[in-house]
């Protein structure tokens, strides 16, 4: 009996002058970018591939399963614990929530203003949500901003100055309470030592298992892959 043939990982290269070593990353798309130092040879890459590739698989099979997941809202969008239904309105330069509707511009310009409405909502979810837990915990915050990160859901500076990823309005309201106290926390407790996550622990007792959430379903909280119309 022959055994199960393997399938190369195709990816691309990337080199970089600030790159100290290889890094692999897997994007929502399941693109696979191996990122090299600039003296560093191809086959260092494919190395990194080979060595890596349990870990590749899974990436771009979770990317797979986001993507299967966001096709599946159809003319959806998911805001917190709700579902707005998505309405193209000929004419319109904005969007618009009506009760569980969210009216949208007929054109291309769609995706923009749905961006822009779920920043003004972050702001004015996430504003009293802070103000909140910074009160329970006796402590105060600079500045609020909202943002758009590739990277991370929030931010705490040492100066107080908080910044929050609108894309969280996409998650279940208790994912967006659980960024907001991760956050409050780091007031007190700039890492992430043991000591934080026992203050954490003890404001939000289940938020190891909202981390866990955020890891495994982060991929879905976009727009950029989900139907309008």
């Amino acid at each position: 009996m022959q055994g199960a043939q393997v399938v190369p990982i195709a990816y691309s290269v990337r080199r970089s002058d600030r790159a100290r070593r290889v890094r692999v990353t897997v994007d929502a798309g399941g693109t696979v970018e191996v990122v090299l130092p600039r003296a560093a040879s191809d086959r260092a890459a494919a190395l990194a591939v080979a060595e890596l590739a349990p870990w590749i698989e899974r990436r771009v099979e979770r990317a797979r399963q986001a993507r299967a997941a966001v096709a599946s809202r159809g003319g959806t969008l998911p805001y917190l614990d709700s579902t707005l239904e998505l309405v193209a309105q000929p004419g319109r330069t904005r969007a618009y929530r009506r009760s569980r509707e969210l009216l949208v511009p007929d054109d291309a310009s769609a995706l923009t203003a749905i961006e822009r409405w779920y920043r003004r909502a972050a702001r004015a979810e996430i504003a009293p949500r802070l103000d909140r837990a910074c009160a329970a915990t006796d402590v105060t915050y600079s500045r609020l901003t909202i943002r758009s990160q590739r990277t991370r859901w929030a931010s705490c500076s040492r100066g107080g100055a908080m910044s929050f990823n609108w894309h969280l309005l996409l998650a279940p309201s208790e994912i967006l309470d659980y960024v907001v106290w991760h956050e409050v926390c780091h007031l007190q407790v700039m890492d992430h030592s043991p000591r934080f996550w026992a203050l954490l622990e003890r404001h939000l007792p289940r938020c190891r298992e909202h981390a866990r959430w955020l890891r495994e379903h982060g991929p879905t909280l976009t727009l950029e892959l989900a139907p309008w119309r």
